[in-house]
């Protein structure tokens, strides 16, 4: 099997095959950017991720195996100009029905380690929205799309030393108030399937 490096230089010379590149990450790159700004806006945002993507796609770094930190780069690009729709996931997060809501509501789909996500996430979701945006960036970067260090530093161009800090610090702002350590973002990893999204991605 062709990596995404490959295919991507292959493009180059047949435009066509860029999308193999699109059906093999569009699933996480449209579930990371719903998460972010809600269902409302994420077919405009997942076209323009991609959109921006085969335009320059002659100076995707070729010594990157895998595409997806890439992708989700643009895509954190691309949510900025969706701040207001950003804004309204994080108020529909934190007033979202209770954790036992959503359980009666679909008590075969959903798991306990998953109501626990929700109910922390909404919990978070003020203190997530204060954050400043490079920091928010990075934690969702980690959190929604899955990515390592490494990955988000290359996403975001900076150094991998800055992921960390920022990391570290988020995680003392996300802290239970009163509390000299730090909170764990395990509770905000990607959810058991797709599917959970509710769409196709």
């Amino acid at each position: 099997m062709s990596t995404d490096s490959e295919i991507i230089q292959r493009s180059l010379e047949e435009p066509g095959a860029f999308s193999e590149i699109f059906e093999r990450h569009v699933r996480p790159v449209g579930g990371y950017i719903r998460r972010r700004i809600g269902a409302d806006a994420v077919d405009d945002v997942l076209s323009e991720t991609f959109l921006v993507a085969f335009r320059r796609r002659a100076a995707f770094d070729t010594s990157s195996a895998s595409a997806r930190p890439w992708l989700l780069g643009i895509a954190t690009r691309m949510v900025k100009s969706h701040r207001a729709a950003e804004a309204r996931q994080w108020r529909a997060f934190e007033a979202s029905a209770s954790a036992d809501g959503v359980k009666e509501q679909a008590p075969h789909l959903i798991s306990d380690a998953r109501l626990d996500a929700d109910a922390a996430l909404r919990a978070l979701a003020p203190r997530i929205a204060a954050l400043s945006v490079r920091e928010r960036d990075t934690l969702l970067l980690h959190a929604w799309g899955d990515l390592t260090y490494e990955q988000i530093a290359d996403a975001l161009g900076v150094p991998v030393g800055t992921v960390r800090s920022r990391l570290n610090r988020v995680r003392r702002k996300l802290a239970p108030p009163g509390s000299h350590g730090a909170t764990r973002l395990t509770w905000m990893k990607k959810e058991e399937s797709d599917a959970a999204y509710g769409t196709s991605w």
